[in-house]
């Protein structure tokens, strides 16, 4: 029986006692996207989606799998529904666009069991121009407090065997690279034993989200997840016979479940962006919209910056985390010898603060300056190794802040809790109030390794709850977070908008160390439609040394062009100048690193493909001032750009910097050409893209 008429004949049987229709449809405002939901014969509620006359996600089942209570899949009616229309426009406090507007159409369905204990349920939809999303409310029932949850089985039903960009269903890291393939051909399960992830575990043939399809029409979908709160993260299982994706939750060897949670409570959405071109999925905000308003308030005391620091160098063996060393790296003896190689010295972060203030940067990120880098390589047991106040004796925290202060750069601090959350949550009030006495207003964290307690990982509800601890407690210090070795980000910057940034994926560190050479020219033309879907990214973008002499295994896969086009392309409120400063020195092209903003009032995506190219223009708050930036993988291309997105009757000052004639990612990397025109509303473009390149143009007002 083919799938169309297996879905006339389920539509057509439906239970016969429900006090409402037992099939309903929720359009979005202009039509464009619909979900249906209805019951089958036997209770099973199921919805789909349909994109114009096109139907997306065909019919698609829906319930869970609970511990000492029966399954909620079957047996269910109708009980009410409810209609609503939203229409309203909200501002970003920082972001890719000053206001957003969130305009839906929600459908809200009541079930109940037919048979005792008779528990009901709720389904939210919300039907957006640019996506759907859905999620599910459990409501009060009588003598039960909780509920533990084994698994949660939502479907979505794919209707051809699109082309998809995935990353395995990782429980502990996002660090892989993208897969292009089939749905049919996924295979996740190949991509376990990395020697290149400090933590790694791949259960099944799952995928995680954000992961982007393109059909033979054009169409292209995302599946993610929105306002992730006391939860587990949720990879997608994948039947490649029958092109199914079934919701699969990070789980816990430690508690032997996915999600224990109090009653009543709602879920996560299940958030799927639909585009008719690759371009719409970036310029789509359906993910932040799905998640609460601001719920701080004024947050003027942070501001979107740029920052340079101490990290780089460490990657690349300059120097060092860790201020002494021993025969045994993993023992505790305080017999330790300066191994004089140490980074976050007192005067090696003067010369970055010094570095900072001359070029514009208002961020110096200092790594390795607190006590416990020597003892948690390979240790199993790292409880207590860190804390978060103890400088090494080489790091003068009171003069660097002092000097920092007196230069107008602020020091950026950093926390990595080696995957012991316990103890970083023992120190967390500690560790802000020194934060707050140097005035730092925001902190790079890590959680590098396998999680401790053992049997809990990165992304499974224990952890989710711990990520949320920490970014709550933050915001009451004023402190804002950007994570490392993370959970997904799921638009909660909108509900907590000091969630600044966070990694989450494979990052420019890779380029300097992997066993594979570093990242390919593909990489960030995938990433640009699939991990910043779902929100910031701390990148690192800007080396300049591409080949990075002292590591001949090692090189950056891009131009320079690539590189500075990543400061638009790639976003994030907080934007590293990765490299070591005397790279930069004398260098023309670092003039745009010194020009480009980080905080936008308007974004354009001028065109672009999934895994080949892209071109976004962003426009900067408060000067007015627009930058645009392209990137391309292993391809070269040519671009043409169109200016009607400036602002009328304005000229502005473009510098435009561009592959130079020769230029090639492989042997020819640092080839850049430099050029200054005029350019307002109306001007068109054509750039040349070097293999694996880019360019980056600077548009400043003319006084």
């Amino acid at each position: 029986m083919n799938k169309a008429l297996a879905l006339l004949l389920l539509m057509g049987v439906f239970i016969s006692c429900t006090k409402e229709p037992s099939q309903l449809s929720v359009a979005s405002p202009s039509g464009t996207n619909s979900i249906d939901f209805g019951l089958s014969e036997d209770g099973t509620p199921y919805y789909l989606v349909h994109h114009g006359n096109e139907t997306v996600i065909d019919s698609s089942s829906m319930g869970f799998d609970f511990q000492h209570q029966k399954p909620l899949k079957t047996g269910l009616s109708i009980v009410s529904s409810t209609e609503n229309l939203v229409n309203e426009t909200w501002e970003m406090p920082w972001g890719e666009q000053k206001e957003v507007v969130n305009h839906y159409n929600e459908l809200v369905v009541t079930l109940e069991e037919s048979e005792a204990p008779n528990r009901q349920f709720n389904i939210y939809f919300r039907v957006y121009d640019d996506g759907v999303g859905f999620r599910y409310e459990f409501l009060p029932q009588e003598g039960v407090d909780s509920i533990i949850i084994m698994d949660e089985n939502t479907e979505f039903q794919l209707t051809e065997d699109y082309t998809t960009w995935w990353i395995p269903g990782d429980w502990d890291i996002y660090e892989h690279l993208y897969n292009t393939t089939k749905v049919s051909e996924i295979d996740a399960l190949s991509k376990r034993n990395n020697t290149d992830l400090a933590a790694s575990y791949i259960p099944e043939n799952a995928v995680n989200t954000p992961v982007t399809m393109r059909g033979e029409n054009g169409l292209h979908l995302s599946f993610h997840e929105a306002n992730l709160t006391d939860y587990s993260g949720m990879t997608l299982k994948v039947d490649t016979e029958f092109w199914l994706l079934t919701s699969e939750l990070v789980g816990s060897d430690r508690s032997g479940y996915k999600v224990k949670r109090e009653l009543p409570f709602k879920t996560p959405w299940r958030s799927i962006q639909i585009a008719d071109k690759a371009s719409e999925l970036i310029e789509s905000k359906l993910i932040v919209n799905l998640n609460e308003p601001n719920k701080l308030g004024d947050i003027s005391w942070f501001e979107p910056k740029k920052y340079v620091g101490i990290w780089w160098e460490m990657h690349v063996g300059k120097s060092t985390w860790d201020y002494a060393g021993s025969q045994d790296m993993n023992t505790f003896t305080q017999d330790l010898k300066p191994t004089g190689k140490h980074g976050a010295t007192t005067e090696n972060t003067k010369r970055y603060i010094d570095f900072a203030a001359k070029n514009n940067i208002k961020g110096v990120l200092v790594e390795g300056w607190n006590t416990g880098w020597e003892h948690w390589i390979g240790v199993e047991d790292r409880e207590g190794v860190f804390d978060f106040v103890t400088p090494y004796p080489d790091y003068d925290l009171d003069e660097l802040n002092r000097y920092a202060k007196e230069k107008g750069v602020e020091i950026i601090m950093h926390h990595e809790t080696s995957a012991a959350p316990r103890t970083y949550e023992q120190q967390l009030d500690t560790a802000f109030q020194l934060m707050k006495k140097y005035d730092m207003s925001s902190v790079k964290t890590g959680y590098v390794g396998k999680i401790i307690p053992k049997g809990e990982y990165h992304h499974g509800q224990w952890m989710v709850n711990h990520y949320r601890k920490v970014l709550e407690t933050a915001a009451g210090y004023k402190v804002a977070i950007n994570a490392h070795e993370p959970i997904k980000p799921t638009g909660i910057r909108r509900t907590y908008p000091n969630a600044i940034a966070r990694e989450g994926l494979r990052g420019q560190e890779f380029n300097a160390w992997s066993a594979d050479g570093g990242n390919p020219p593909e990489h960030l033309p995938i990433v640009a439609f699939t991990r910043m879907l779902a929100g910031p990214i701390d990148f690192t973008p800007g080396v300049f040394d591409i080949e990075i002499p002292n590591k001949e295994d090692n090189r950056v896969s891009t131009t320079l062009a690539q590189q500075l086009a990543l400061y638009v392309v790639i976003y994030s409120p907080v934007q590293m100048a990765c490299d070591l400063p005397e790279n930069y020195e004398n260098q023309p092209a670092f003039q745009f690193i010194r020009d480009v903003g980080v905080d936008w009032d308007e974004t354009h995506v001028l065109n672009g493909e999934v895994g080949d190219y892209v071109t976004i223009a962003r426009k900067e708050r408060k000067t007015g001032n627009w930058f645009v930036g392209g990137i391309t993988d292993e391809n070269a291309r040519e671009v043409s750009i169109n200016f009607d997105f400036l602002d009328d009757g304005v000229e502005y000052e473009a510098a435009i910097y561009k592959d130079a004639e020769g230029a090639h990612y492989e042997n020819n990397p640092t080839a850049i050409s430099i050029e200054e025109i005029n350019i307002s509303k109306g001007s068109a473009l054509t750039v040349q893209l070097a293999e694996g390149g880019g360019f980056a143009i600077s548009l400043i007002k003319k006084k």
